[in-house]
């Protein structure tokens, strides 16, 4: 099932060129452009603080937006280039693509597992190790996925989780070619001493043996 898709406000800019966005920064906002979709680039600007807290919170260049400018109808885009300030690293323009619901676009989408309690590996006391919190997918703008699952039920020590293990919404698919790994279960710590424990017993035991 699609996530929300998050609303980013704005409002259009009158003028255009550095003397306008330059008023823009002095007013407490952050010059932008909308471009793309076969129609003409929308300049716009938008309330800084907001748009601070977006980037700070991570994903902006992944994240899709329903862009809500007064006087014009609602767009989704996605966020194609910020600039900062080379000293305060802070945004002083930034810029969005128009997209169709048919648009494919590369998105990060968050992994979630479930199942904890039916996975003998973590019962037995190992430890679930995510290598990949988020995977880039694919996917449809009008079909963006909340997030991937993956079902722990029956995971024992030494199981190995791949993208391949995982079912993916319809129409998406992974950037990346080949059956990555998604998580493991590892054993516990004190398992693992136990283990190497006895091995280098048995190799002292073998060592005597041949002398």
């Amino acid at each position: 099932m699609a996530g929300k898709i998050p609303d980013l406000n704005a409002e259009v800019r009158t003028g255009t060129g550095k003397g306008a966005a330059r008023q823009a920064r002095r007013e407490g906002y952050v010059p932008g452009i909308v471009y793309g979709g076969g129609v003409d680039p929308l300049p716009i600007n938008l309330e800084f603080n907001p748009l601070l807290t977006r980037l700070r919170a991570g994903r902006f260049l992944s994240t899709l937006f329903n862009l809500k400018v007064p006087g014009q109808d609602d767009v989704r885009v996605i966020c194609r280039g910020v600039q900062r300030d080379v000293v305060k690293d802070l945004p002083t323009h930034v810029d969005f693509m128009r997209l169709h619901r048919t648009s494919r676009i590369n998105l990060f989408i968050h992994v979630e597992f479930e199942g904890h309690d039916t996975a003998p590996g973590l019962k037995r006391g190992g430890t679930l190790v995510v290598v990949r919190p988020e995977v880039e997918l694919e996917v449809t703008a009008g079909d963006i996925p909340e997030m991937l699952t993956v079902d722990l039920t029956g995971r024992d020590i030494g199981d190995v989780i791949h993208i391949n293990d995982i079912e993916l919404p319809k129409g998406a698919k992974p950037t990346i070619d080949r059956n990555f790994v998604i998580a493991n279960i590892a054993a516990p710590s004190g398992l693992k001493a136990s283990d190497e424990g006895e091995e280098g017993e048995g190799g002292e035991e073998g060592a005597a043996a041949e002398e």
